[in-house]
């Protein structure tokens, strides 16, 4: 049976894959076109193949380059971003998108348990591991914290912020849900037009009930492996399946 040729081109740059390291380059269409002797359709097939398996991302008018090795995320951790990745290894940095007060919606009040003038702080950021565009982070914090977001917003963690003045992250509740991209979202993870997003939105307490966060966090989803965990208490009717 004859190996389809974008088949054989795919394997090819797996093993280009397999012995570089996440952010490098690989051949371009027109290189894979004159090395295989393909048309560009069949080059781009390929390169396809492994977009779809997280391996590579494609960045218009930039190039093909090796993805980050997919990112376990547990569904509903309190963990923030910056304690994921450095678990693993992986250098974080971010920029700043907004930084600003804002008028707060009703979910927003709900949420933070704050009356409609109030005004808490919304953080916005991009979060990249190893130089890749992972997630675009939108945190509403609780006004009663902003003078704590005196330090380096790009390099600070905010849990860890949180922790320092005696707030620690101790429960959070999650929605998660998966959608296509807006234009905005795909040029800053730096996604393809048949790219998915998912979309996490997070309520985060303290020891003593205190809200200190609604986030709402949009991940590269060819980028990460989603994990659940759940425990059945029998006495709670609430664990059991519907």
């Amino acid at each position: 049976m004859t190996v389809p040729r974008y088949v054989e081109i795919a394997d090819h740059l797996r093993g280009l894959v397999a012995g570089a390291t996440p952010g490098d380059p690989l051949p371009s269409d027109a290189d894979l076109c004159e090395r295989f002797s393909v048309s560009r359709m069949t080059a781009r097939q390929a390169a396809q193949m492994l977009v779809n398996e997280g391996l590579i991302y494609r960045k218009r008018g930039s190039g093909t380059f090796v993805n980050t090795r997919r990112i376990h995320r547990l569904i509903g951790s309190s963990v923030s971003f910056t304690q994921s990745m450095e678990r693993r290894g992986i250098k974080v940095t971010s920029e700043v998108l907004e930084h600003r007060s804002i008028t707060p919606t009703e979910r927003e009040q709900e949420v933070l348990q704050i009356e409609a003038a109030d005004h808490p702080i919304l953080l916005e950021r991009l979060r990249r591991g190893d130089g890749v565009p992972l997630a675009l982070e939108r945190a509403i914090i609780h006004p009663s914290l902003a003078t704590l977001l005196d330090g380096d917003l790009a390099a600070m963690s905010l849990h860890g912020m949180f922790e320092s003045h005696g707030h620690i992250p101790t429960r959070a509740h999650a929605t998660v849900s998966a959608r296509l991209p807006t234009k905005k979202e795909c040029e800053l993870l730096e996604l393809g037009k048949d790219s998915v997003v998912i979309m996490e939105q997070m309520a985060i307490v303290d020891q003593d009930g205190l809200p200190l966060e609604y986030t709402t966090t949009c991940y590269a989803a060819e980028r990460y492996e989603f994990e659940s965990v759940h425990f059945r208490d029998p006495s709670d009717p609430r664990s059991r399946d519907e």
